[in-house]
């Protein structure tokens, strides 16, 4: 099997895998899927990613569909590197292969500029016209005219935060303060139209390729707030040179007033998603963050 064949009869790659007709080797794929790069007759790989017996049950229906349909999606801007996707079967996704590179500043500073450029590509609606997953939770991806605010905090914080408390991974002490910040979130203001985002950007979903550029992997593409994608990539240690990302975006699109103030309120959403997922060891982040939230509000209303 070559790539042209592959691409051509994409159904044909679980019976290859099955008996062991292409080189398959286990690479590092996320904290959800099993990932392995296929090594095909051309010479030629591709990353592949399947649904790991482990989990304890069947994929979700439409999971790599979604993903399929947001890499696509993204890669229909031709501003950021995205990977093409070659295989997206109910089971198992196939992306073409990126070979891993070092960060660099100039790396950083293309990829500020390819993300602006992503973003104003805009989309119809916040939302998207496939279902939501992130991680491998569902988020409800039905377009919706917003504004956006209200539609972030009824789309993308509540149903995290019920998940993460009926799961047991939060408190009613955490649950307060994310409500709180539910409450005033028309306060924050940076209301903007929907932006053609990631939706889950944090730094390992941004691969440095050897050709230096940035290719972004693993998306939960949809309308979404610009500020959004740029607040995650600060998360976890952030990622390489993002004072040089930063600048380079703000050069190709400046970023509306108080937008520092409102990175909490972004990166709450992720951190309600790693609370919902993986439990009471993100119990401390999210309360750190609603607070930082809530001080960033009161911040902007005294600056302003």
């Amino acid at each position: 099997m070559d790539l042209a064949y592959l691409r051509a009869h994409p159904e044909h790659l679980p019976t290859f895998l099955t008996h062991q007709r292409i080189r398959e080797t286990p690479v590092a794929g996320g904290d959800i899927c099993a990932a392995s790069r296929l090594t095909l007759d051309d010479g030629h790989s591709v990353f592949a990613k399947t649904w790991p017996e482990t989990a304890g049950g069947p994929v979700p229906e439409g999971f790599f569909a979604a993903e399929a349909a947001g890499l696509r999606w993204l890669r229909e801007a031709g501003a950021v590197a995205v990977p093409e996707v070659v295989v997206a079967l109910p089971g198992l996704l196939a992306l073409e292969w990126i070979e891993p590179g070092e960060p660099t500043p100039e790396a950083a500073e293309r990829f500020g500029r390819e993300l602006a450029a992503l973003h104003r590509a805009g989309a119809p609606a916040f939302g998207a016209d496939w279902a939501g997953f992130v991680g491998s939770l569902p988020q409800d991806n039905r377009p919706d005219d917003g504004p956006w605010s209200r539609w972030f905090a009824r789309c993308r914080l509540l149903p995290h935060l019920r998940r993460a408390v009926a799961g047991g991974g939060l408190t009613d002490v955490e649950a307060v303060l994310v409500e709180q910040v539910v409450e005033r979130i028309g306060e924050f203001g940076g209301d903007e139209p929907p932006a053609r985002i990631h939706g889950d950007l944090w730094p390992g979903n941004a691969l440095w390729g050897a050709d230096d550029r940035v290719w972004l992997v693993d998306p939960a593409a949809h309308g979404g707030h610009r500020e959004t994608d740029l607040a995650q990539l600060a998360l976890f240690g952030g990622a390489p040179h993002l004072d040089r990302i930063l600048a380079a975006y703000a050069q190709e699109w400046p970023l509306a007033d108080g937008w520092r103030e409102r990175v909490p309120l972004h990166q709450l959403h992720l951190m309600l998603v790693h609370a919902a997922l993986f439990g009471a060891a993100y119990r401390d982040a999210v309360a750190r963050t609603a607070r930082a939230a809530l001080a960033g509000l009161g911040r902007a209303t005294v600056d302003g």
